[in-house]
């Protein structure tokens, strides 16, 4: 059964430089659909992996504890994609005067 093994330094290495590299592209052109699209491939990598979890078979038991730890790195990413993808998007409502949909998360910003 293939899994796509996040948890291996190497890979996790790499998809680390590419979500920074993102963030910092979106920030820098002040697009957040470049945040929203790291985003959603993150969440679609995270769904992969539950479904293949919930679904693994009797002979693939030992991938549990690499399917748990990727699980893991998902929800990690995740989150860090989702704060970011809301900090470029108070950016670019800030650079180009639109309306933010909600304003809900303003006292964070401001602290940081």
């Amino acid at each position: 059964m293939f899994i796509f093994d996040i948890s291996n330094p190497l890979t996790l290495i790499l998809m680390l430089a590419a979500t920074v590299l993102m963030i910092f592209l979106s920030q820098e052109i002040k697009k957040s659909l470049i945040g929203a699209a790291t985003l959603f491939v993150y969440l679609i990598i995270l769904i992969v992996h539950v479904v293949q979890l919930v679904t693994l078979p009797a002979e693939f038991r030992y991938l549990v504890s690499t399917l748990s730890r990727c699980l893991v790195i998902d929800f990690i990413f995740v989150l860090v994609t989702f704060f970011s993808y809301l900090w470029v998007d108070d950016i670019e409502t800030k650079a180009f005067g639109k309306k933010s949909v909600s304003n809900t998360l303003d006292w964070f910003w401001k602290k940081i």
